[in-house]
């Protein structure tokens, strides 16, 4: 409300009116005599116009009329009616698998129309899962910037895509939000060898193709599959044979797999053929895997060796090698006991041989033909001398007492007889 003052004029020359600018959400409206209220005719938006100069001009009923203006400045006060509003009505997002966490995927942003506080926009996941995991254990969002990392590092083979929502809220009172979808798309990297199904690794089982007698060439024989987890060109596989028995008699489909002769099979071809399969993928790096084909050359089931023997010239060495090993340390164990055998025989075959325990060896080059020192033992005090006629092959012994001490009493002596070698 305000005044307007009239002038110094009289009767009609002193009757004033005012008015105001059109197209201004505003209006004039005299309260009492003088008095004017400006007052609204809509709502006003502060986000639209937030400041208003109002020309107010007052005008006498004079001839000519006379008039003089004042402008009034009028701002509008903000109130928190504007939620923020995301740029974009989705985001994608798209990252390589095998990633760093923390690594960049995305960046949302909001706007908010208000000022200040309410104006203000902080960033937020919203809960969920993703595979039965919590979302935040994969991605994150910082609150300010509205940039999404990512929490994990991703595998394509896992899942190749998921999607999360990320809330934008302001800080009025109360405050006012909007959600977003992130759409995550995980993107292969050949971290993935070719996987072969047939024919199985080795240790599992061992495949073994007939391979008919009168095949021709051209005839198809076997066939290599295998499988690759990842996707596009890093999946397109092929096969090469990078070894054979033979390299001339067979081939394999680049593409397919399918093993074929080259030529006719002839009387001179080995029975055992074996091949070593490579299988590569397309991938920058390339990974590839290999296996073995066994094939034999037989028309009757009968003919056919034990599928033990069919293996390479490597495992057969190594085999031998084996086999060459054992054999040499089971024959020197063996030489060595019979060397110990010998050895014992032999010193017991040079140790002198005693008539009476404790009876002292004196070489026979210093006594007389049949002749036997024995020393006194036991209750024996002095020493006797005997002649000794053994006889080869005898179980009895004579025995000639020649010398004996004269106080000595002997009640009765008893001679064990033995066997003795020829003196």
């Amino acid at each position: 409300m305000f005044q307007v003052k009239t002038t110094i004029d009289s009767e009609t020359n002193r009757q004033v009116r005012c008015s105001i600018p059109q197209g201004v959400p505003f209006k004039l409206v005299p309260s009492i005599k003088n008095y004017y209220s400006l007052v609204t005719t809509g709502q006003l938006d502060r986000e639209l116009v937030s400041d208003y100069n109002i020309t107010i001009t007052a005008t006498d009923e004079g001839s000519p009329p006379l008039s003089s203006s004042k402008t009034v400045q009028l701002s509008v006060a903000d109130i928190n009616d504007n939620p923020p509003v995301f740029e974009e009505q989705s985001y994608s997002a798209y990252v390589s698998e095998n990633n760093k966490p923390g690594s960049t995927l995305c960046s949302v942003t909001a706007r908010d129309p208000d000022w200040r506080q309410n104006g203000t926009v902080i960033y937020s996941v919203l809960p969920g899962e993703v595979n039965g995991a919590p979302v935040s254990s994969y991605v994150s969002v910082n609150g300010d910037t509205g940039v999404i990392h990512a929490v994990r590092s991703f595998d394509y083979e896992q899942f190749r895509s998921f999607k999360v929502h990320v809330m934008a809220r302001d800080n009025g009172s109360p405050p006012l939000s909007s959600n977003v979808s992130v759409s995550v798309f995980i993107s292969d990297v050949n971290d993935n060898s070719p996987q072969i199904l047939y024919p199985a690794p080795e240790g599992k089982s061992l495949m073994t193709e007939l391979v008919p007698k009168a095949a021709h060439g051209g005839a198809l024989v076997s066939k290599v599959i295998a499988v690759d987890a990842d996707s596009g060109q890093n999946a397109w596989l092929s096969y090469h044979i990078v070894k054979s028995t033979d390299p001339g008699l067979f081939t394999i489909g680049v593409h397919s797999g399918e093993i074929r002769t080259q030529r006719d099979i002839s009387e001179s071809d080995s029975m055992k053929q074996n091949l070593i399969v490579a299988v590569k993928d397309n991938g920058q790096p390339s990974l590839s895997a290999t296996c073995s084909m066994y094939l034999l050359i037989s028309d009757n089931l009968a003919e056919v060796p034990e599928l033990k023997d069919i293996s390479y010239d490597e495992k057969n060495s190594k085999l031998t090698s084996y086999l060459i090993i054992a054999l040499v340390c089971v024959s020197t164990f063996f030489l060595t006991f019979i060397i110990i055998i010998l050895g014992v025989r032999f010193c017991r075959r040079r140790k002198p041989r005693l008539l009476f325990d404790g009876a002292v060896a004196i070489p026979s080059a210093y006594l007389p033909p049949n002749y036997a020192d024995v020393d006194g033992t036991g209750t024996l005090r002095s020493t006797y001398n005997y002649d000794a006629y053994l006889t080869t092959g005898s179980r009895t012994s004579d025995f000639k007492f020649i010398d004996a001490h004269p106080d000595l009493q002997i009640g009765q002596i008893t001679f064990y007889p033995f066997s003795a070698p020829n003196l």
